[in-house]
């Protein structure tokens, strides 16, 4: 069962992030690319995730990169808020 748990947190993220960024190229608000980027980190360690506990369980271990993939999206999100608010 959590294959397809992970696999569906995985394409929320990517919808997510595919939402964001595309209202963002309609509408030029700073703060919804911020969020879709932060998205985007998130996909990335979530298909890291798909990768690290399905496809290679045992021959590889991603945690290293699962984590700092983790700690880019929420810096990311915090760096955008900070410069749109000078």
């Amino acid at each position: 069962m959590s294959p397809y748990i992970y696999g569906l947190c995985a394409l929320t993220a990517i919808l997510c992030a595919w939402l964001l960024l595309r209202t963002y190229l309609q509408n030029r608000v700073p703060l919804l690319f911020w969020s879709g980027l932060c998205f985007v980190f998130l996909s990335a360690n979530n298909l890291l995730v798909v990768l690290d506990r399905v496809v290679f369980p045992t021959q590889i271990d991603l945690g290293f990169w699962r984590m700092v993939l983790a700690l880019l999206a929420p810096v990311v999100l915090l760096f955008g808020l900070i410069w749109e608010h000078e």
